[in-house]
């Protein structure tokens, strides 16, 4: 059945017999401690302590109340170690004392005497109650003697002596001795004690070896496992545990071979496999995966006459789930139902979990209601396997559903039943009830571990939440959990993506200061991101750091460096570092070779462009059509459309074929450049040539039309897509959608959001956006709202979603449900900018709520968030129109403070602000300060100031200011106040000076 392969030689030899002289051969190994000699006194001492001794004895041989009568003696001042010594190793000299009344007189004199007792005191009562079979008291006794005397040869060379003066001692004092150093968690001391008995006349039983073995084989201690299986080997006979034991061990290491051929060996030498050692083997099989022998000794066994039984089943199926073959496993189960073997728990959580790897979740959750009703009790791993496979299918009500059932089975939920929760509701983007369940975790004493955290802290980064990461990571560090590079690299890459560059470089710092070593990944991530927001400088820095710290980059690392070189504008830089990568050995890949060319086109070097391409292609690091492919892309995605066009006529000459792709770039060109009706025409070249358009080269022309207002054009290349049976994707439907929703369609619109669902499709951030837009644009806020509220949970809600919608009520007259926004956005920490508060700020204004208004700009400042221009002209605006002109004239000294230039309706709606309340001087001062700042007004709002003036009975004034206003030439050398206000004008309009 199996070949013979060399293995570790087998136990083979019997100890030797004590000798003649009834002695003790001296054990062939050298003390590892000093000797521990007998106790030794003067003869006018040892007298002394040998009448004591016998005094001693007469009193325990003869006396019931033993202890009151010493006490009644000077037996207690007198006694000595060397005395209770003497005492105890009398018991081969005609005064036997029972020996649980020796051990008695041992611990009353340990109470006695200020020295502890000497080492073979110890021995000799060991030996002694094991004469007696007394073991446990033996183990209690040794276990004081071990923590006394630490050196284990010195016990044991102790325990030989006392051992050998006794002419009918039980060698199981020695199995006593490694028992107790084995109880006390003593592993290598025990293997110590054993190993030194070799070669002499006593040792260990089997039965005490064994036992070492399985703690040893247990604890994974492999090296001190072999050294007692050796020492055993030439020691002691094996028998079938031994043999199954040996084989375990090799099973372990997955060394299957040699525990193969320890079973041949054993049949070979007569000892017959028992059922134990059949499943141990089998185990091993099918922990490397290979069923097949295991099937095979399954029949062997049964043809010796041995009887499968449930174990034998169990380990058989959860192989078969192992190796994703569930459903020979099933076939298996009712094998054993056939044979009249109940299954356990385990057989249907085995099969149970594998259905849920495969993704058989119907399966899984049949299986759980077959064992149900057949009366076996579910149990944590089964729950957990199957709330794993509805967060698997996304199905986390189904998920909830089982955690209450599991409630309500008495099985409380464990960290992996959490964990597992908590990832279900970060793939369907849920932080909120994600982090319920971490606040119920902790409620119910289970403590969130390092995956945990892992969970969450890549769900938040995944949804652009790297704040709430953040805090997650202060969390984690104040509960004493060291995070790992995984954890730092993904709120690295997190923070990246949500341009939080500066926190980033934090991070990787503190990573750093915490002695977790960054690996190439979590640089790599902190490189791409620096790249992406322009910060070549320090990602330069980092780029040397990681290299400095032993770290080499990968091509990963090169592809960030060189598109951040090239879109910079440093193709220097960016061909460098190409030159330093293929020096490396990195071939570049699509990515580096687009950027590089895309560098030279943004940078209107088409000629090096050129260079650099037919360079690479003369290199051979890509094959050829694949390299003209990505460079009419890279040449159609700059806008080089005549240049993409020369390439492709290159193509073509040299007798190469252009595919799907190469047609793609030019289309998703000529539509992005608006010349729908060349991409059109290309798409039916392609068709003619045979060449099938694909879902990319469709969305590209779909997203052409939208862009040019064809909705109809767009639907009908989304229809031919679908007749062609291409499979819409994210994109498609994300471009029709926004085409529908930009033509006024949001009916259409809201169809292809419930086909794109019946599809499987995920909407993602930008889709919600465009629905939210679509329906504000339409006045349909219901609807946005419930948009909004579905894509907030998700973590989908950015700051223009906010200001889309808060624009939108504002524009229908209601701020204050627009404030309610505001508010949301703060709770969920999306910072407002100065779009959001102008918006409310003029939304207020208009509703003729200046109070308001007033008090948003003041929280605007207190929130650390500067005005901009606009921003301050209407307040200028909204105070003077208040009656606010000292308000209105801080803000004036606060922009010329800042060195910007103050609009002429802001202007004209201060001087007309000081005219009304007879502040000429200062108005005239303005006026100046307009001329000297060249802001001009318009004739309207010069008129609407002389009209003010005149409505007012100010004629001088008025006259005052049309000469200036006539010397910077705003109004015409002609005009006087009566020309001026016989318009009518004499009531000011503020409306027309806006």
């Amino acid at each position: 059945m199996f070949q013979v392969a060399r293995r570790r030689p087998l136990l083979r030899r019997r100890i030797g017999k004590p000798s003649s002289a009834g002695g003790i051969v001296t054990p062939p190994y050298p003390s590892p401690g000093p000797r521990i000699l007998p106790i030794c006194t003067s003869s006018a001492e040892g007298s002394d302590v040998d009448d004591l001794a016998s005094e001693i004895s007469t009193l325990l041989s003869s006396t019931a109340n033993w202890t009151a009568a010493m006490v009644a003696t000077d037996v207690p001042r007198r006694l000595s170690p060397a005395a209770v010594s003497v005492v105890l190793r009398q018991r081969d000299r005609g005064r036997p004392v029972d020996p649980k009344r020796l051990l008695d007189f041992f611990y009353w004199s340990a109470s006695q005497i200020d020295a502890p007792h000497a080492l073979e005191s110890f021995a000799a009562l060991a030996v002694t109650l094991c004469d007696s079979a007394l073991f446990a008291h033996a183990n209690c006794l040794l276990e004081r003697m071990i923590k006394t005397y630490s050196s284990p040869s010195a016990v044991l060379d102790s325990v030989s002596r006392r051992f050998a003066d006794g002419s009918r001692s039980d060698p199981a004092v020695f199995s006593v001795l490694v028992d107790t150093y084995k109880k006390m968690g003593m592993l290598k001391e025990a293997v110590q004690v054993a190993l030194l008995m070799k070669g002499s006349t006593f040792a260990p039983s089997l039965r005490c070896c064994h036992a070492l073995l399985k703690d040893l084989l247990r604890t994974n201690s492999m090296d001190l496992f072999w050294k007692v299986h050796d020492f055993v080997s030439t020691q002691l006979n094996p028998n079938v545990y031994t043999y199954t034991i040996t084989m375990e061990a090799y099973c372990k290491d997955g060394n299957v071979d040699a525990a193969k051929n320890v079973f041949l060996e054993m049949e070979k030498k007569g000892c017959p496999p028992s059922a134990v050692t059949y499943n141990t083997l089998i185990s091993g099989f099918c922990k490397v995966g290979a069923l097949e022998d295991a099937f095979r000794l399954k029949d062997a066994m049964v043809k010796k006459g041995l009887v499968a039984d449930d174990y034998t089943y169990g380990i058989l199926i959860n192989g078969l789930c192992k190796n994703h073959r569930s459903q020979e496993a099933r076939k298996l189960l009712d094998e054993m139902l056939v044979v009249g073997i109940k299954p356990a728990i385990v057989v249907y959580s085995s099969l149970i979990d594998g259905f849920v790897r495969e993704s058989n979740f119907l399966e899984a959750f049949r299986l759980k209601d077959e064992m149900v009703t057949k009366g076996v009790r579910p149990n944590m791993y089964t729950y957990n396997s199957l709330i794993r496979g509805a967060c698997k299918a996304r199905n986390i009500d189904k998920a909830r559903e089982l955690l209450g059932e599991m409630a309500r089975m008495g099985w409380k939920p464990d960290i992996w039943t959490y964990n597992t929760i908590i990832e279900g509701y970060s793939k369907v983007c849920d932080s909120q009830e994600a982090f319920r369940f971490l606040d119920e975790m902790k409620k119910q004493n289970v403590l969130p571990n390092l995956y945990t955290y892992s969970l969450m802290i890549n769900g938040f980064c995944a949804r652009g939440e790297s704040k709430l990461a953040e805090s997650l990571l202060m969390e984690m560090l104040a509960t004493g959990l060291e995070p790992n590079a995984v954890i730092y690299s993904t709120l690295i890459a997190g923070q990246c993506r949500e341009g939080r560059t500066i926190e980033a470089c934090q991070t990787l710092d503190k990573m750093v200061d915490g002695n977790v070593h960054p690996d190439t990944f979590c640089y790599n991530s902190l490189i791409v991101g620096l790249c992406k927001a322009g910060h070549l400088d320090d990602a330069n820095k980092y780029f040397t750091q990681m290299q400095v710290r032993g770290l080499s980059p990968n091509i990963f690392t090169y592809a960030a460096l060189i598109d951040g070189h090239g879109k910079s504008g440093d193709m220097l830089g960016a061909d460098e570092l190409f030159q330093r990568m293929v020096a490396q050995g990195i071939k570049p890949n699509n990515e580096i070779f687009t950027a590089i060319i895309d560098g030279y086109c943004k940078s209107d070097n088409i000629s090096k462009a050129f260079f650099t391409f037919h360079s690479m292609l003369g290199n051979g690091l890509l094959p050829d059509i694949q390299m003209y492919t990505v460079f009419i892309h890279s040449l159609s995605k700059s806008g080089k459309i005549l240049e993409a066009f020369q390439v492709f006529s290159e193509l073509e000459e040299k007798g190469l074929f252009p595919d799907v792709y190469t047609y793609s770039s030019l289309i998703s060109g000529l539509c992005k450049s608006g010349d729908i009706a060349k991409a059109v025409e290309l798409h039916d070249e392609m068709f003619a040539k045979g060449i099938e358009p694909n879902i990319v080269t469709y969305n590209s022309l779909i997203d052409g039309f939208c862009k040019s207002g064809d909705i109809e054009g767009a639907r009908k290349y989304f229809k031919s897509a679908l007749e062609k049976g291409l499979m819409p994707t994210s994109v498609t439907y994300t471009t029709m959608i926004d085409g529908n929703c930009k033509a006024g369609k949001t009916s259409e619109a809201f169809l292809l959001y419930n086909e794109m669902l019946s599809r499987g499709i995920l909407p993602d951030k930008f889709v919600y956006s465009t629905l939210v837009s679509g329906c504000c644009k339409a006045g349909d806020m219901e609807r946005a709202l419930h948009f909004f509220n579905e894509m907030l949970p998700k973590g989908f809600a950015t700051v223009h979603t906010f200001n889309t919608l808060i624009d939108a009520f504002c524009k229908v007259g209601n701020p204050n449900e627009a404030t309610k926004l505001l508010q949301v956005m703060l709770d969920k920490e999306v910072m407002p900018n100065n779009a959001t508060y102008i918006t409310l700020i003029d939304g207020y204004a208009k509703a003729e709520d200046l109070e308001a208004a007033s008090t948003l700009f003041k929280e605007m400042i207190a929130n650390g968030i500067l005005p901009d221009e606009m921003t301050y002209q209407l307040m200028i605006q909204i105070y003077c129109k208040g009656g606010n002109l000292d308000e209105a004239l801080k803000l004036h000294h606060a922009i010329i403070a800042e060195g910007r230039q103050m609009s002429s309706a802001a202007y004209v709606e201060l001087v007309n602000s000081l005219c009304k309340t007879n502040n000429i001087s200062k108005a005239l001062t303005l006026l100046d300060e307009m001329a000297e700042k060249g802001v001009t007004p318009s004739y309207s709002q010069c008129m609407m100031l002389i009209c003010s003036l005149d409505a007012e009975g100010l004629p001088d004034e008025a006259n005052q200011f049309l000469n200036i206003m006539q010397s910077n030439n705003w109004v015409p050398e002609y005009a006087s106040v009566s020309s001026l206000t016989d318009g009518g004008l004499h009531v000011p309009n503020v409306e027309i000076a806006r």
